[in-house]
Formats: structure tokens, C-alpha cells, sequence
């Protein structure tokens, strides 16, 4: 299982650097919002700098899938947590940005967190079997509580709201990536077919496609040493929880790795907390781009 929780650590590293590709674009390309919701990734398609960073996440993705096949969902989750680290010591070198007092405890309490899972890992944990309709219930309020903060004009004028969004949305996308690994864990006849018939797929791929857009849009009005480890804290923290409620993944049998592991899932929390109120970025002047059907070509 480490061996898996490792790839997991790269998968994570590969995600961060892609991300932070993507961001050095931001205050170059349009947001994606309204009418131009198209016309913007459209754009964001013909950036090469974007289009390279989305090929890293890719290969990050990817590292992803094979991680999650072989390991509990909540566990990956949280390992995967180290790009946030690294992502934000790169906003600092790479971007210029700086952290505050506030925004430091939460980066800590993340990196914290991770290393308490690690001590937790005792290599004989197994998983329960996927509740597709208990799945289904939790996506819905999942979606639900992550469209409420767009309610509020100040998280959505920082980026905020935009930020909590795609980290549940990265979230969903992983346990619909582990629903599909164990679709997919036996017998690989007529694998095409399965493939184009299993939900899950399309639940992946859609729930990653919003969770890019609402980062990237999250991009123009927040620092990227707030808006990635928040979404990313948010994206960890559904699977984690999703773990035990649909997949029946378990706590440790032992008092203390048990502890270590549930005070992991609470910094993790916490950290979010922290980082959702930090101050926010003065807007950078937005990018704005025709919609496709006045493109002349």
C-alpha cells in the first residue's frame, strides 16, 4: 500500500505544477462566465503555456487513478495533500506571493495533517463495497452545499466561492474515479463497451471539467496561495468523508492510529477554514473575450 500512497504523492506534485502553469496565465486569458463561458476556454485551449499545464495535470490524473485503484479513497485523499505544500512554496518563489500569519497556520495544519496520516498507515486496512444510490444521495448534497457560498457577494467577489466550488467538484471527481476503478477491477472483456456505459466515467470527466473552469476562474480574483490549497483542502476532505460513507472505508482497530487518522481529517478541515478567511486579492483587469458566435473567422 505505500507503494500506492507514494504514486499518490506524485500524482499530487504533477497536479500542483500543472496548477500553477495554469495560474501564471491567469491575469493573460478571460474568465469563463456567462455569455463567454465558451468563447473563454476556447481561448484557454490556444494558450500554450494553459494547454501544457492541463497536459501535466493529466499525467498527474493519471498517477491518480492507479493510486486510488490499489488504495483506500480517504487515504490517497489526504496523502495528495503534499502538492498543496508544494504548490504554495512555488506561489511564493515563482508567483511572488505572500502568506499571512492566518494563511501560514492553515498551509501548516495541512502538511501536519498528512504526516499525521502517515503514522496512522498500519498496511492491513480493507474497504467496504460501493453503495451506488448512497453515492448518488451524496454527490447531490455535496453539490448543493457547494454552490451556497456563490450566494454571498464578498466570496464571490474574492474568488472564493469560485475556489470552494472546484475543490468539491475535484472531490465528487474522485470517488466517481474510484466507483469506476472497481467497475473496472475484474474481467477487461468488451472493455470499450463498458466503458461508454459506465456512469461513473462521465461523472469523472464532467466533475473534473467544472472543477478546472471554477479554479481557473477562482485564478483572477485570489491569490493562488489561498485558492489552491483551498480548493485542494476541499477536494481531499469529500473523499475522505466519502470514503467511509459510501465506500465503508474503516478506521484504524488501534487508539492511537485512530486518533492520529481523525485528527488528520479535523486539520484538514480546519485548514480550509482558515484559508476560506483569509484576505483577499484585489482583482487583477479582467480579460474579456467575444462570445464565439461574433468571432470572426
Amino acid at each position: 500500500m505505500i507503494l500506492y500512497l507514494s504514486l499518490a504523492i506524485v500524482a499530487s506534485a504533477l497536479m500542483a505544477l500543472g496548477l500553477l502553469m495554469m495560474k501564471t496565465r491567469s491575469a493573460h486569458l478571460p474568465m469563463a462566465a456567462g455569455a463567454n463561458v465558451i468563447g473563454a476556454i476556447a481561448a484557454w485551449l490556444r494558450d500554450p503555456m494553459w494547454i501544457g499545464g492541463l497536459g501535466v495535470q493529466t499525467a498527474g490524473w493519471v498517477c491518480y487513478v492507479i493510486a486510488v485503484s490499489r488504495a483506500p479513497v480517504s487515504m490517497v485523499a489526504v496523502m495528495g495533500q503534499g502538492g498543496i505544500a508544494l504548490f504554495v512554496v512555488a506561489s511564493v518563489v515563482v508567483l511572488g506571493e505572500r502568506a499571512s500569519p492566518r494563511e501560514w497556520a492553515g498551509i501548516a495544519a495541512i502538511v501536519f495533517g498528512m504526516l499525521m496520516l502517515t503514522l496512522s498507515l498500519n498496511g492491513g486496512e480493507t474497504e467496504g463495497a460501493l453503495e451506488p444510490a448512497t453515492l448518488l444521495i451524496f454527490t447531490v448534497l455535496l453539490t448543493l452545499a457547494g454552490l451556497a457560498p456563490m450566494a454571498v457577494a464578498r466570496l464571490n467577489a474574492s474568488g472564493t466561492a469560485a475556489a470552494i466550488f472546484s475543490g468539491v467538484a475535484f472531490g465528487l471527481g474522485a470517488l466517481f474515479t474510484k466507483a469506476m476503478t472497481l467497475e473496472f477491477g475484474g474481467d477487461t472483456a468488451a472493455l470499450a463497451l463498458r466503458l461508454v456505459s459506465n456512469p461513473y466515467v462521465y461523472g469523472v470527466v464532467v466533475a473534473n471539467i467544472v472543477g478546472i473552469v471554477m479554479l481557473q476562474n477562482s485564478f483572477h480574483s485570489a491569490r493562488a496561495i489561498i485558492a489552491m490549497p483551498l480548493s485542494g483542502a476541499l477536494s481531499n476532505i469529500v473523499p475522505i468523508v466519502g470514503g467511509i460513507v459510501v465506500f465503508g472505508e474503516r478506521l484504524p482497530a488501534g487508539s492511537t492510529a485512530a486518533t492520529m487518522r481523525v485528527g488528520a481529517f479535523v486539520l484538514t478541515i480546519a485548514a480550509g477554514a482558515l484559508l476560506a478567511g483569509a484576505r483577499e486579492q484585489s482583482p487583477a483587469e479582467p480579460v474579456v473575450v467575444a462570445p464565439l458566435s461574433r468571432v470572426k473567422t
